[in-house]
């Protein structure tokens, strides 16, 4: 696909595991092992899955926010991992990140202008008086008022600082944004407006996205095309209309399962799914597929064999037995 913008490549992100009294490695939390999805420009990408499966730090390892264990991610045809620090820091303002909690990314101690220039400031593509003027604009552009610029970062709502933390992120015209979860912290009554947000500057500045969360019906209303993730693993990738009208992973059955429906006669006629069993460690995960010890499916081969991801149809990618 010539429209791809970031392409990654079987990534891996393992953190060790030490214990004993010298406090040496003892093994490693495989919280990311070998996820592959590509971004077209222009569309968004909602990765979605339950807490622990490895949605933020898939995020952050592509930032490199973390040292990454294995894999490749190429930003236009270039493996960012293989790049010197010099020339990674030339192309790392077109990789901006939107962070899960308004309330502890910002810095209490610097005003909001502080805030959103500093990096422009840091990367040299503006001096202290243009950044400054640059900021009126940004937070404009967020629906904030110019004069708030002067503010310090207690003195706004939940929505307000996200708000901030969106201009921040726009601040050295990024390409590609990774939200992450950048609702989960809100009210519900916020959650829209700051996803409306994010849909109309995608339109006006031709923003791409990768959008981490956990709510589907709202990963459902902007995202193009859906990751499902479970336990490190992508077990499903397709369009959101497929994804929704035909789930082939038991995991994403089931996730879709969970969705309440606003009418009584919808939700008492369909089927309930109830994953039985803990979700395994990333410690230990099982052998075979890493969904076997809850999947309502499972057979033999499911726990000994690892499913590969493969399309079925068109688009339309799963890592699951019953469908190989």
């Amino acid at each position: 696909m010539t429209d791809v913008l970031l392409d990654v490549i079987d990534l891996k992100q393992y953190f060790p595991i030490t214990g004993g009294l010298l406090n040496t490695r003892v093994g490693e939390l495989k919280a990311v092992d070998g996820v592959s999805f590509s971004i077209r420009r222009g569309e968004t990408l909602g990765l979605v899955g339950e807490s622990g499966c490895g949605k933020t730090t898939t995020g952050r390892t592509i930032l490199q926010l973390y040292e990454p264990t294995a894999g490749k991610v190429l930003f236009y045809g270039v493996d960012l991992f293989s790049l010197s620090r010099r020339d990674l820091l030339r192309i790392k303002p077109k990789l901006q990140m939107i962070f899960q909690d308004p309330y502890a990314s910002l810095n209490p101690w610097m005003t909001v202008g502080g805030i959103v220039s500093e990096a422009m400031v840091h990367h040299g593509i503006a001096s202290r008086s243009e950044a400054n003027e640059r900021v009126g604009t940004l937070l404009e552009q967020v629906g904030l008022r110019r004069y708030m610029a002067r503010q310090y970062p207690h003195e706004f709502s939940g929505g307000q600082r996200q708000r901030i933390g969106v201009a921040r992120a726009l601040a050295l015209n990024p390409e590609l944004l990774i939200c992450d979860e950048p609702i989960a912290a809100l009210d519900v009554s916020i959650q829209a407006q700051v996803v409306n947000l994010l849909k109309d500057l995608q339109q006006e500045l031709g923003l791409t996205y990768l959008f981490i969360a956990h709510d589907l019906n709202m990963v459902r209303y902007i995202s193009d095309r859906i990751a499902v993730m479970y336990l490190g693993k992508i077990v499903e990738i397709t369009d959101k209309n497929a994804l929704y009208v035909n789930p082939l992973h038991p995991y994403t059955q089931a996730l879709l399962a969970a969705i309440p429906i606003p009418d009584p006669r919808s939700e008492s006629g369909r089927e309930i799914i109830v994953l039985e069993g803990e979700l395994p460690s990333a410690a230990n995960p099982p052998p075979g597929c890493r969904f076997c010890t809850r999947c309502r499916h499972v057979m033999e081969r499911c726990r000994v064999e690892e499913p590969p991801l493969v399309e079925i149809d068109p688009g339309h990618s799963v890592a699951c037995f019953l469908h190989s």
